[in-house]
């Protein structure tokens, strides 16, 4: 069943001079085994919506649900949440703490109350799916790379066995190279186990180019929850938010615009150029 939120508001510093709204109303499912890109400019209410997604805050008004369940009923129990729900934050050197990799990555499972033996199995089992090798085990996790410390973050996670994933700004700060690394790891986890991954973004090509569905957030609202291809089509409405489209979007409109008759829906240099090339006229 998933998450659902219904009429879900959130105020920070509520009943004070700093009372500040930074969700309105919003209703919103996450189903089960989707891949979903979330945007929104800095301010939007996209950091405030995933932290209400796994319980780190309770909304002012509206329900969150979890599979059918309000998990802000007194009798819920949040740490079913937490294990279903995991939350791999921007910057991963906020969720290392342990004097070496492996310890981190035990963490959690030590948190849901598993014996040492099934901690470290799943540890070891999660630090292989990321590409994290032994030799990195008795490693600190501060000596890492900046890839590497994402890729532990998200064997953290991993290792609780979560249905659902949520990444906020999983390849902030890192190379082309280290960028496509992660991205591709979060494709491959998504189809080898068929879990909910949530992308918080700002690379609108990187969304375009993995994600199936895309909510767009603006002023603590959900302005739109489509298709990659039925929000990029209001791209001019995305720069109003201080957003933008993948960059193919904008070469295809001017590609009609100069009166080539291109479908413009295209998201990815593979179908643009596929295409372009099947609507240029072959000289014989």
């Amino acid at each position: 069943m998933g998450i659902q939120l219904e009429k879900v508001s959130y105020v920070y510093e509520q009943g004070t001079a700093m009372q500040t709204s930074a969700l309105q109303d919003v209703t919103l499912e996450i189903p089960d085994n989707q891949f979903i890109g979330l945007i929104g400019h800095t301010g939007s209410g996209k950091s405030t919506l995933v932290q209400l997604l796994n319980g780190l805050l309770k909304p002012s008004s509206g329900r969150v649900l979890y599979n059918g369940e309000d998990i802000h009923s007194d009798k819920y129990d949040k740490k079913v949440l937490r294990a279903a729900v995991g939350l791999v934050f921007q910057y991963p050197e906020h969720q290392l703490f342990e004097v070496d990799v492996l310890s981190d990555v035990m963490y959690g499972p030590r948190n849901l109350g598993l014996d040492e033996a099934e901690c470290k199995k799943r540890a070891v089992e999660a630090l292989a799916d990321v590409g994290m090798e032994e030799e990195y085990f008795k490693t600190s996790p501060f000596d890492l790379s900046g890839g590497q410390k994402r890729r532990v973050a998200i064997a953290g996670v991993l290792a609780m066995r979560p249905s659902i994933l949520i990444l906020d700004e999983p390849t902030a700060g890192l190379d082309p190279r280290g960028r496509d690394e992660i991205l591709g790891l979060i494709s491959r986890m998504k189809k080898e186990y068929s879990m909910t991954i949530i992308l918080v973004s700002h690379s609108m090509d990187d969304v375009a180019r993995y994600v199936e569905r895309i909510i767009v957030m603006g002023g603590g609202k959900k302005i739109f929850d489509n298709t990659p291809e039925g929000v990029f089509r209001h791209y001019k409405e995305l720069e109003d938010l201080g957003l933008s489209a993948p960059q193919i979007t904008y070469i295809m409109n001017l590609l009609k615009e100069k009166g080539l008759d291109v479908r413009t829906n295209a998201l990815t240099v593979e179908q643009a150029a596929e295409e372009i090339l099947a609507k240029i006229p072959v000289k014989k």
